[in-house]
């Protein structure tokens, strides 16, 4: 069966710093057309990284759009040209918690808003750094804790974690410690 979907126009709608916004027309399997509102998003990167002890290091960070601060794995957005995910990975992990990593693994990579997005989150595991010195953005606030791998799994469990980025990250950690 054929279920794509073919781009016939795109208007943009909004160009903005972190995203672009464009309605669509395409064309269905059916032959019929229809609209389609796009967010266009560089994409991002986050990292998970775990101690000998298996404390993963976490940041809280207020979230405007929900009004309230959510506990998450350090990431960002690929803003530099060239820059591969795992440079991002490095920089954010660098930024956000003040950890040099030495090799990173990935774990895969997420769409977390499909039906209207085209971000892509690439995930990176590190048990391979070292402390450094934190130097967020200048708009950036955060707090950085270690908690342990299991106890982040349950509050996975719970719905005490909400992003996707460290849902999944956090669930396909425990699973190649296990």
């Amino acid at each position: 069966m054929n279920l794509e979907e073919k781009r016939i126009s795109s208007e943009t709608i909004y160009n903005g710093r972190i995203i672009n916004v464009f309605k669509d027309t395409v064309l269905l399997p059916n032959g019929k057309n229809a609209s389609r509102e796009v967010v266009r998003h560089p994409g991002g990167v986050g990292v998970a990284a775990i101690d000998t002890d298996r404390n993963v290091y976490m940041v809280k960070q207020f979230r405007y759009p929900f009004g309230e601060v959510l506990l998450e794995i350090p990431a960002g957005k690929r803003d530099r040209n060239g820059e591969t995910p795992e440079e991002v990975g490095r920089r954010e992990l660098l930024e956000e918690c003040g950890l040099k990593a030495g090799k990173m693994h990935s774990l895969g990579s997420v769409y977390p808003t499909c039906g209207y997005c085209d971000e892509e989150i690439f995930l990176f595991w590190t048990d391979d750094f070292e402390v450094a010195e934190q130097c967020p953005d200048e708009d950036e606030f955060v707090e950085v804790l270690k908690i342990p791998l299991d106890e982040l799994v349950e509050m996975v469990v719970r719905g005490d974690i909400k992003d996707s980025k460290t849902v999944a990250a956090i669930l396909k950690l425990d699973r190649l410690y296990k």
